[in-house]
């Protein structure tokens, strides 16, 4: 499956840095990390609760919101950090590639479509009232579309070992379901991760190939038309030659 990506010209500047998606991702992130901590041991922390995402509130009462809210509670510090460096790297030239409206729809894809994998997992087995926070499952959405889109583009691991992407996003991809086999109560919700990604996934390969699928008819319904052209011309200069005389020498 082929992916082809038309690239928007754009220079060095403080917009091309931060798109807008990007940009308020970061601060939503980052507001909703610090609302949480300040208010963690207070009533307004009891509230915010309700924003982390319970399988069992979301299939019992419908908290449906608990599948956005989720995304913008961190743990800590060091989650919240590297999530958004994470989201920064790879989801701004996502957004120059696909504008900003299509970035945020296929960000909030990932992320709802990661906590009804989390929801989906819990219940089967048999750990519905386990919350689950962070924008991982979005994060790792954005990290295989990047993968996809520009798989020979190097990442630095460490700023001293490069890779390709679409390598690094395949070892990110084994590790995670490894830690998801062997390890499944370490504390990371591995379910999120992978299902962002094959949500991610699923989301571009339908995308792309219905692109590639009317291109295709474009291109039949184009040779259709030259074809029955030359047929006429053929059948109209064979009918001439029979119409017309002999030359004469």
């Amino acid at each position: 499956m082929r992916y082809h990506v038309r690239y928007r010209p754009s220079g060095i500047s403080y917009s091309g840095m931060f798109p807008p998606g990007v940009k308020w991702l970061l601060i939503a992130n980052a507001i909703g990390f610090v609302v949480y901590f300040l208010a963690f041991d207070t009533w307004v922390g009891g509230l915010l609760a309700y924003f982390k995402l319970y399988p069992r509130m979301v299939v019992g009462y419908l908290a449906v919101w608990q599948l956005v809210t989720y995304m913008f509670l961190h743990a800590g510090l060091w989650h919240l950090f590297f999530n958004m460096v994470a989201l920064w790297m790879f989801g701004v030239e996502l957004e120059r590639t696909w504008g900003t409206r299509r970035f945020l729809q296929f960000y909030f894809l990932c992320g709802v479509g990661a906590g009804v994998c989390v929801v989906i997992a819990d219940l089967v087995t048999g750990a519905p009232n386990i919350p689950t926070i962070g924008a991982s499952g979005a994060i790792f959405g954005v990290l295989l579309a990047f993968g996809l889109l520009f798989p020979d583009s190097l990442i630095w691991i460490w700023f001293l070992f490069p890779v390709k992407a679409k390598w690094f996003v395949l070892a990110l991809g084994a590790i995670n379901f490894l830690y998801l086999v062997k390890s499944p109560g370490s504390g990371v919700s591995h379910v999120a991760h992978l299902g962002g990604m094959l949500i991610g996934y699923v989301y571009l390969r339908s995308r792309y190939r219905r692109v590639d699928l009317l291109a295709e008819l474009r291109a039949w319904y184009r040779d259709w038309k030259i074809r029955r052209a030359r047929k006429k011309f053929e059948v109209y200069m064979r009918k001439h030659r029979r119409d017309r005389d002999d030359w004469v020498n």
